[in-house]
Parts: C-alpha cells; structure tokens; sequence
C-alpha cells in the first residue's frame, strides 16, 4: 500500500524502481515498485485467552448457541409451569397426574445436561486458568441449583430448595445472551488462515525435460518455478526469464501492477497477472515475507489479548463476592446451630448470586450497538475494541488508501516561456491538452489521470496517431503532424534537453515534495510539465479535525519518502509523522506509540497493516483493502471514508455508558439480594426467599434490556455510510 520506494533508505537490498506499464520513469513518487517486506521474527501466539475469553465463548458457534437455546427455551416451559414454586408465586395448581411431579427434575436434568454444557466447559476452562468470569458464575449457579434440586427431589437431608424453575430460566437467558453477542459480532475466518490462504497448493518446478507439478512444501532454495499468466507465487524469489505486471495488493493494499522483469524480486502470494515468467526461488515456507508477516500477526494478536472484558470484569468481582458470602453465611449459620439452615441458605446465597440481568447486560447493547454502527457503515468484529475505542488516544491512519486515495491526481500544470497570468493559463491549458491527446490510448494511472484533468477542464483534446510507449522514458505520438513526447527526467536526457530556466524552479518544488513530474516536448522542444500527487480525501481533512477537536491525537504513517509524507500532512495538519516505514516494520510503530503510554487505533488496509492492526488497541480495516487486514482487525469501515472512525468513537462512549448503567443495576441487584439472602437481616425477621429473589430478577432482567434499548436513539455522523 506505501510506496516503499522513494529514497534508498525505504528500498529493501536488490530492488530496484523500475518503469511504469507505458514506459514513464518519472520524477517523485507515484510511479514505481514497491518494497518488499522484511520478515522479522516472533514468537508464536499465546493462545490462553482464547481459551478462557467469555467473548469465545469458550470456542463454540452462533448456530450452536442459537440450538441450544430455543430447545432449552421449549423445555423449561413445562418445568416452570409444573413447578409447585412457581405455582404458588402465580396462585394457579398444576394438573395432578402420575408422573407429573418428574417434569420438573427430568427435563430439568436435560437442560443443565444439554444447555449448561457450553458454560460448565467454560467455567472450568476460567477456573484452570485462574480467571473467572462469566462462564464460571453461571456453571456455579446452575450446578448448585440442579445438585440442590436433585436433593430436594430426592427426599435427602429434609430440605426444601426446589430450584428447578429456576435452573430452567437462567439456562435459556443464558443461552440467548450469548447467541445475541456472537450474532452480532460474527464470526470470523482469521488473519492467519486468510495468510495461509494466499499460497497456492501446488507448484511448476523447472526441470531438464521441461515441467512438474509438486506441492509447494517440496520446494527448495535455487528451484526455478514457472509461474504462468494468472498463477500465484508459491514462494519468495527473484525473475529469471520473462516479464510481467505483478498485482501486489495483498502486501501493498493497491490495485495497481507493478512491473517485474528479470532480477527483480517477487514475493509469495503476489500474482503474475498478463504474462509467464521463471522465477528462481529464494525462499520457502517459514523463510518467506508472507510467513515472516504470519508471525508478526500471531505476536502481536497475542500481544493484544490480554484484557478482560467488562462483563467479565465485573462477573468475576460477583464470583468472589458470592462464593465469599456463601463461605461467611454457612459459618454463620452453622456456630448459629442450624445445619439446615446454613446449607438453605448458602444454597440460596449462591444461586440468587446467578447473573440474570448481567448475562443480558452486555450482549444486549454489543447487539444493538453492531446493529448501530452497520448502518454508519462500521462493521464490529470484536466487542474488546468496541469498548477499548473510548479510551484511545491516539489514531494512527495508513496514508495511501485511507486519508489519501491510492491513485494519482493532477495537481498542478506549468508552461515555458510565458510572462503573464493570462497568458500562463493558456498555455497550462494546451500542456494538459496535448499531454491528453497523447496519453489518451495508455491505460496506465497516470495517463488516465491526466486525460481526465483535461476532461475536468473542459479541454478540447486534439486526436493523436502513432503512439507509441517508450520504455523506462515515456510514450509518444503524433498530434497535428507534430510529434509529441511526455515522460520524466529520463526522457529529457535521452533527448538532450533541460528544463527551461523559468520552469525549474517550479518543477524543482514538485520534486522535492515528491510529486510524480512528466514533461511535455513538442518537436524537441519543453512546453511545460505536469505534476502527479496521490490524492488527498476531502474528508480526511474534516476525520483529522473532528477527532483533534475531542482531543485525540492524529498521526500518519507510510512508507513513502519524507517530503510525500510532510506534504500530507502539512496539508491535513497531522500532528505526527511515520515516514519511510519498510511494511515489516509497521506494528514496530504502534509498539512505539504504547511505550508512550498511548491507546492507539490503527486504521490500514494491506496486509502489511495486519501486524500493526492487530497490535493495536483497536484495528480498523478499511473495507475495500485486503482480506487479511480485514481479518486482522476488530472493526472494518464498509466505505473508504475515515470519518466513519467518529461513529466507532462516538459509538463506543454511548454503549459503554449503556453498559455501565446495566452493570450497575444487574450488580446492585445481587449486592443486595445476596446479603439479604444469607439472612444478615434475620434478627428483623427479613430474610429473602427464593421466590423473592426470582421476582427481582426477573425485573432485573427487564430493567437491563429496557435500557439497552435506548440506545437506539443514538445519531450517528450520517457522512461516515460506506
């Protein structure tokens, strides 16, 4: 996506810029290869987060939840209906027949068997790691209420804890909070496997009798491989014969080829697009850019995983909290004298501490907030950079794609040998319009770029015959009998010319803020100069200042040359620069930005991005870049438009207070139903019972999901639609 090749020092060793597809080697940026990137080596990826995260969900599948909910959900119905506890809550009596008295304990059984598995593996997955969270609050609610059930049921001990309404409301509530989350979020292919996906399987080795097909494992260093038109590289190597435009996208984020003859270097992935060439292979496997791209993502994936969510956060505060109460009140009632009572009540303590409303809390408003923000054209993959967005203070955006538009634009025109305004103009006028009449027949960026400036101008472009593309110099043709050439400084030194004096000053600035500069020569004499830059976004300017205006610093990074970059940004008024950055490098910068002490959001779209994106606090991925800065990333802008990044913050704020509110209502419920629950009021003769603490969950629950809800109300900046 960056232009690795302006200046020596952002040039990998052996490559070399080479010449446009119509042949223009022209001044500045815009117009030659790319770099390739340097592997740099990390350690494997730490997994164990996604082990315990509740927001994996312990590695199970939206349909899978959705399955287990509706079925538990039409199996707690006969349980809660022929409970005798709910029975008198209502004041209604169940019919009496044989065997009915069984409903309750038998599908009960089912639904803690069949719906409570994603919890209990969950929860002990927390335990083994020693970080319990929400998984491990619902597994010890619903296993002390079936193990109390099957007590009551069972005659044992004389006790009267029939919880199985109980367990057959909070198993389903459960599964729906879990179902909503991950539908909302989706569920995505992963940045390592879209990395893998970019090899192909097999290979044409080069051999004496002519070709074979073998799998790209059995590859080796010095193997020549013929890669044919349309074919994908199968490994790091250098061109041997042939020559061929190579679509680069997936490292560099760009649409455009990029040219390959031989000595040039191509890279595993990339694909040979019009021609056949040989390539000799450097490097294979775990020795390639790709691979060496592979392990900077799965470092820095590990290396963002740490955090806990808020749900889980706050779950494993009523973990403790709970099992700490539960511990105290068998205690006391035990030295009180009362063994029923003790196990009665730490029995209720425990399961009254089952998380209701907190189960629905969060998922409620990541769905709603998902639901919100696809329609600002912000598509959330990872509900961590849904809450971390708020407390980012720093967005890093990659230039070419994302603040610019990755294709050149005709900035400025000059003409020689004119000394007034008026007559300046006109003069600009017939540079560009003969500069179009002879790039009209060129396909290449450039030369669309400038006949559409003069279409912009409302030029009349005379017709040109004869072209002809001048490699490594420019093109040329013949345009009312007169020949006319436009190509860079290679072209003017081939033909013996220079710039003239009252242009070079001119020309001479375009350079230096790295434009790309074509000249045009009419029968081997100057006319003027065209000059080339990548387009700045309209709305980059007002992305830049709105985010500045709340207080959140902006920088840009690129691989392009210094002065490219100063010029952007000076134009944008960026307040910090990252010139020169080689594509391995890139996460290396967010690093950087975090030993600060800054949150960063990364906004890129190439797969160079894809360390940096999920290194970052949050990665967002523009949606037209490439799979597996996509993948890398927790939110993708569905547009090109990085104004959506205000709707992802604005977003964050407002659903993160939503789930504050809910947090504090859905705890606030247990902090007080708990300690009544484990009879510190008593000595008054209040004590909640466990019908008690049913009512005020489930008001609890409707609380929560009334003020999810709510948010809805939110006005998202309408300019940030894809």
């Amino acid at each position: 996506m960056d232009h690795q090749h302006i200046g020596p020092a952002a040039r990998p060793a052996g490559q070399t810029a080479r010449a446009g597809q119509h042949g223009h080697e022209v001044g500045g940026s815009g117009h030659t290869s790319k770099g390739t990137p340097t592997p740099a080596v990390a350690g494997p990826a730490d997994d164990d987060h996604a082990v315990h995260s509740h927001g994996q969900h312990a590695g199970h599948s939206v349909a899978m939840f959705r399955d287990r909910f509706w079925l538990t959900l039409g199996l707690a119905v006969p349980v809660v209906f022929f409970s005798p506890m709910f029975a008198d809550l209502l004041g209604y009596e169940p019919p009496a027949f044989p065997g009915a008295a069984w409903i309750p304990p038998t599908l009960g059984t089912a639904i803690f068997l069949y719906g409570g598995q994603p919890f209990l593996k969950g929860g002990l997955n927390e335990l083994r790691t020693r970080q319990p969270g929400m998984m491990l609050l619902i597994a010890m609610a619903i296993s002390v209420a079936f193990i109390a059930s099957w007590v009551t049921t069972l005659g044992l001990g004389g006790f009267d804890l029939d919880f199985w309404w109980e367990l057959a409301l909070l198993v389903p509530i459960m599964l729906l909070g879990h179902w909503l989350e991950m539908r909302a979020l989706g569920s995505a292919r992963g940045a390592l496997d879209a990395l893998a996906a970019l090899l192909p399987d097999t290979a044409e080795r080069v051999t004496v009798t002519g070709t074979e097909t073998v799998g790209v494992a059995e590859l080796r260093a010095g193997d020549t491989i013929l890669v044919r038109p349309g074919g994908r590289m199968p490994a790091d190597g250098t061109v041997s014969d042939g020559q061929a435009e190579f679509d680069e996208s997936m490292i560099t984020g760009e649409s455009k080829t990029v040219p390959r003859a031989p000595g040039d270097p191509v890279v595993a992935g990339t694909i040979a697009t019009d021609n056949a060439v040989r390539v000799r292979v450097s490097a294979v496997g775990e020795d390639t850019a790709l691979a060496g791209i592979q392990r900077l993502v799965a470092e820095a994936q590990a290396s963002s995983s740490r955090a806990q969510a808020l749900a889980d956060r706050a779950a494993a505060f009523l973990f403790y909290f709970a099992a700490g109460t539960g511990v105290l009140t068998f205690i006391f009632w035990t030295l009180a004298g009362s063994v029923t009572d003790a196990v009665t009540r730490t029995v209720t303590v425990l399961v009254i501490a089952c998380p209701h409303a907190l189960g629905l809390a969060i998922p409620l408003v990541i769905a709603i907030s998902t639901e919100r923000a696809a329609r600002a054209g912000v598509l959330i993959k990872n509900r961590m950079a849904l809450e971390r967005m708020r407390t980012v203070d720093v967005v890093l955006f990659d230039k070419t794609g994302t603040l610019t538009r990755g294709e050149p634009e005709v900035k400025e025109v000059t003409a020689a040998g004119t000394d007034t305004a008026a007559g300046q103009d006109a003069a600009q006028n017939t540079v560009l319009a003969l500069a179009a009449a002879v790039e009209a027949d060129s396909e290449h960026p450039l030369a669309r770029s400038i006949v559409a400036a003069a279409r912009v101008r409302g030029l009349a472009v005379p017709t040109a015959e004869r072209f002809a593309s001048l490699t490594g110099r420019g093109v040329r043709a013949t345009v009312d009998g007169r020949t006319v050439q436009v190509g860079g400084p290679a072209l003017l030194r081939e033909l013996g010319l220079t710039v003239p004096p009252d242009m070079a000053a001119v020309t001479g600035a375009w350079l230096e803020r790295g434009a790309a500069v074509l000249h045009v020569v009419d029968d081997g004499m100057v006319l003027g100069a065209v000059s080339l830059e990548d387009a700045v976004r309209p709305e980059s300017r007002q992305a830049v200042r709105s985010l500045q205006a709340r207080g959140i610093k902006v920088a840009m990074i690129t691989g392009d040359a210094r002065q490219v970059a100063h010029a952007v940004a000076t134009e944008l008024a960026i307040d910090e620069v990252f010139a020169e950055v080689l594509p391995a490098d890139k996460d290396k910068k967010v690093a950087e930005l975090q030993a600060r002490g800054l949150q960063v959001a990364m906004v890129g779209d190439g797969v160079n991005d894809s360390p940096a994106l999920a290194r970052a606090e949050v990665g967002i991925a523009i949606g037209g870049g490439t799979d597996v800065a996509v993948e890398s990333a927790g939110v993708v802008l569905a547009g090109n438009d990085p104004r959506a990044v205000l709707s992802m913050l604005d977003l964050s704020k407002a659903s993160y207070r939503k789930m504050w509110q809910n947090l504090v209502w859905a705890t606030g419920y247990n902090i007080i139903s708990v300690p009544l629950a484990a009879g510190v009021l008593a000595f008054a003769g209040i004590v909640l019972s466990p019908a008690a603490g049913a009512v005020m969950m489930s008001a609890s629950t409707i609380v929560v999901a009334l003020n999810a809800q709510l948010l809805r109300r939110l006005k998202l900046n309408p300019a940030a639609v894809g």
